[in-house]
């Protein structure tokens, strides 16, 4: 699903780091290599159809690369 974070992503937390990552090869391969962390986070996401809600989204993100890959996983209002 398409959409756009319009909002700062609050209570951010790590899930996971490198070998933790079922996807840190990958990851690695794709963006280089770095300290890899599964992160998830709260912020409210501009929808296709002009929607905005407030939804929970993951994504992973390294030291000198940066976030990358953000996951919808569902909303919260």
């Amino acid at each position: 699903m398409r959409f756009e974070i319009i909002s700062d992503i609050t209570e951010v937390e790590t899930m996971a780091i490198n070998h933790g990552i079922r996807e840190v090869t990958r990851l690695r391969k794709q963006y280089g290599r770095g300290r890899w962390r599964k992160r998830k986070g709260i912020a409210t996401v501009l929808l296709p159809d002009g929607v905005a809600r407030i939804a929970e989204l993951h994504w992973y993100e390294a030291a000198g690369i940066g976030r990358k890959e953000y996951k919808l996983k569902h909303f919260l209002d």
